[in-house]
């Protein structure tokens, strides 16, 4: 095994510095392609990931399903029946949405 001598160590060091530092801009560009290829590949996977079927039914026990009683759905048809001339705005409205 070869001796390594105290005092030679800044010199190799310097050697080993200067190397790097000639290779130093491929390097950089390297490593910056393989960050991006590894964001890529990262990102491609987490978008494309799909909810499992238990993660589904969990967030819809969550949800609150709104519900209308009758005596309400009643007391709204009734008012579209009274209301002749909303009803000829919302069917004029249906048939041309653009005119004014």
């Amino acid at each position: 095994m070869k001796d390594i001598d105290i005092k030679a160590i800044p010199v190799l060091a310097k050697e080993y510095l200067r190397r790097f530092l000639k290779h130093a801009k491929f390097i950089f560009i390297i490593l910056i392609l393989c960050l991006s290829a590894f964001l890529i590949f990262e990102i491609n996977r987490l978008t494309s990931k799909e909810p499992s079927d238990i993660q589904v039914l969990q967030q819809q026990q969550i949800i609150k399903r709104p519900r209308i009683d009758q005596d309400t759905i009643d007391k709204i048809e009734r008012l579209k029946d009274q209301n002749v001339r909303v009803q000829s705005l919302f069917k004029a409205a249906r048939d041309n949405p653009f005119s004014d």
